[in-house]
């Protein structure tokens, strides 16, 4: 079986037992799932909402005879107050969260398709994603100032012997902040490719010159990997406030410092 179809049997199974139990108020696919943008693959799991009605959710939480195929689960955990990831034996992902109605104002959605909808999900859902559009965008001073301060922390960590903090703060913190900077401040070559909720999602398509200034930082020991992707972003922010020169001069110096 193809992977789309496979992915595709999935959702209709899931459909179909959700849609069995009355107190299923609805059922709202998300990301590659609802069939927005970019269509499943071989490594797409299934991240969808399940509403139900108010009081009903620790049931579905806890008890997941719901889903199909449940013995064949091989991994349950809660992930969030609201939210659970499933394994199956076949690896097979499942990410979603049980909600009453008035509680899906708490989430963040782009990209959704409500398939079962008993209680105005489809209204409520649209607000949701209104909201997180509307939603403040990226601190340009602030991701700039974690960006410095993670590299320089971090390589100051490598030194000492603390090799993976070093390695989390550099190739993690200071590499999410440059591209939330990148993401916000430089226009994709494809627009259809970024995700707003997660900068790292498809930035090799909206940006491949810097993606491929990235990956050959990142294949770098991490002092010198914190000092390319310092070049990198006072390229790609030239111009602009993001970085103040003595900043840059600052963390440079205690980058180099024992070369």
């Amino acid at each position: 079986m193809a992977a789309g179809d496979a992915h595709g049997r999935f959702t209709e199974r899931l459909l179909e037992r959700l849609g069995q139990d009355p107190e299923v108020l609805g059922l709202v696919l998300l990301g590659s799932t609802s069939g927005e943008g970019t269509p499943p693959d071989a490594w797409s799991d299934h991240d969808f909402f399940v509403v139900v009605e108010p009081g009903a959710q620790e049931r579905f939480r806890s008890d997941l005879g719901w889903m199909p195929d449940p013995a064949s689960i091989a991994l349950s955990f809660r992930e969030t107050a609201h939210g659970l990831k499933v394994v199956y034996e076949s690896g097979h992902l499942a990410e979603f969260a049980v909600f009453e109605p008035d509680e899906l104002r708490l989430a963040r959605v782009n990209r959704y398709r409500v398939v079962l909808d008993r209680a105005d999900v489809a209204a409520r859902m649209e607000r949701v994603r209104t909201a997180t559009a509307g939603a403040p965008r990226t601190d340009g001073a602030w991701e700039a100032g974690q960006f410095l301060t993670n590299l320089l922390v971090g390589v100051g960590r490598w030194r000492r012997g603390e090799r993976r903090s070093g390695d989390q703060l550099v190739r993690c913190g200071a590499l999410g902040h440059l591209l939330r900077l990148v993401a916000a401040r430089v226009p994709p070559e494809d627009p259809a490719a970024p995700d707003d909720l997660d900068p790292f999602r498809r930035f090799e398509r909206g940006w491949p010159g810097i993606a491929r200034e990235v990956e050959k930082a990142l294949a770098l020991p991490t002092p010198e990997a914190a000092d390319r992707l310092l070049a990198s972003a006072e390229v790609v922010l030239a111009g602009g406030p993001e970085l103040p020169p003595a900043a840059v001069v600052a963390t440079r110096r205690v980058i180099r410092r024992e070369r």
